[in-house]
């Protein structure tokens, strides 16, 4: 049986390669595993990145270093302030404007042989198999588990390899997941469901929103995520398919984990409804009449209401700043029960955090203890500060 290093190349060399190219990519053409056929296989590629945001924006740029000759990227999302820390396709000046297409024009500055796709839509089961089906290869720096089942099972169904990273404060993860790779080359295919046969339970996975992330690990992370994908299309090397690698940053350490498929799983046969398979039902509860919005606050507030404001975020988020009058206590303090003795039971209790996830999930929580009239504040402080007091530093 071949090695297992020897899947084929992803993609045929394209036809030539120009004078410009030749000079673009000699450091290249002169590495005997990638040579001039190599690089006529990236020029031909087609890769698509999901998110041009932490993970996105290293591997794009890099891709389109590299040669890849077409490169799309689906996001619907625009620059945020706050993206800049670790963003670094974005600048300053694309503040407020769309991702996909400040990250093209980044791309075209690094590389105008590429030609790039934008696709500026939300990604879901009605577009994602038709869409991957377009490309050899795609990327997922998705941020959140529904989206990342979407991309997992529209690949599937497209018959498309695809590499998976994951980011979170110190710590980042890679793999490369296919489900039905070729056959004879001693590799077995495996998915995001071998490794995560169940959805995390809601507010177990916070986003980087949520719980903060290192800005260089996207760096770090994402090149690992690029090279694999240039591994895929030239086929040289041995991939990270059926093999996970944990980066710590803080320790400076990669491990590397073996997944083998699951002898149980159940095949994908069609895309599913990935917000309710992923439980998203405490926001959605808490949210059935349960929350009131910042106005609405700053009304009971100003009428001297007797209320009881309680941040569910961490200390290290109230230090940066907090509501008046309000009293932290740490979800995970609330969801133990530890802290629900703390909890006053005369007055009504408006819960918040930064956008009022966690503090939907926290609110479930306390209804159940017997705090019937508790409620919680949409959007969190980031909506107050908009609203309410555009003074206050967003984060």
């Amino acid at each position: 049986m071949p090695a297992r290093s020897s899947l084929p190349p992803l993609v045929e060399p394209a036809a030539e390669l120009s004078r410009e190219e030749v000079a673009r990519y000699s450091r290249h053409l002169i590495i005997p595993d990638i040579g001039t056929t190599g690089q006529k296989r990236l020029k031909n590629a087609r890769v698509l990145v999901i998110g041009a945001g932490g993970l996105g924006s290293p591997t794009l740029m890099y891709l389109a270093a590299a040669g890849v000759g077409t490169i799309g990227i689906v996001d619907l999302d625009v620059v945020d302030e706050s993206n800049l820390q670790r963003q670094v396709i974005h600048g300053t000046a694309d503040v407020g404007r769309s991702k996909v297409l400040s990250a093209r024009e980044s791309i075209r500055e690094i590389n105008p042989h590429v030609d790039v796709r934008a696709h500026e839509f939300r990604l879901d089961a009605s577009n994602a198999v038709g869409l991957f089906e377009q490309y050899d290869l795609i990327l997922d720096g998705a941020d959140n588990f529904a989206t990342r089942y979407l991309v997992n099972d529209a690949a599937v169904l497209a018959h498309r390899p695809y590499v998976w990273g994951s980011i979170y404060r110190f710590q980042g993860q890679v793999s490369v997941f296919w489900e039905d790779p070729p056959e004879g080359y001693g590799v077995t295919g495996t998915t995001l469901r071998d490794l995560y046969p169940e959805a995390p339970p809601p507010g177990t996975v916070p986003s980087c929103a949520e719980g903060g992330v290192l800005g260089v690990l996207c760096a770090a992370v994402g090149s690992i995520m690029a090279t694999e994908a240039i591994k895929l299309i030239t086929g040289i090397g041995e991939s990270l398919l059926g093999r996970l690698i944990i980066h710590d940053a803080l320790t400076m350490n990669y491990r590397t984990v073996t997944l083998s498929r699951d002898p149980g799983r159940v095949p994908v046969t069609e895309l599913v409804d990935y917000e309710e398979f992923c439980g998203v039902e405490p926001a959605a509860e808490a949210e059935g009449g349960w929350a009131i919005s910042p106005l609405e606050l700053r009304e009971l507030i100003d009428s001297g209401a007797d209320i009881a404001i309680v941040d569910v975020r961490e200390p290290v988020e109230w230090d940066i700043v907090h509501l008046p009058g309000a009293t932290l206590i740490p979800k995970d303090r609330i969801l133990s029960g530890e802290a629900l003795a703390e909890l006053p039971k005369d007055k009504r209790i408006v819960l918040h955090c930064k956008t009022g996830i966690r503090s939907a999930e926290a609110l479930v929580a306390v209804r159940r203890a017997g705090f019937a009239d508790a409620v919680h504040l949409q959007g969190g402080v980031l909506a107050w500060a908009h609203q309410v007091d555009p003074s206050l530093p967003v984060y």
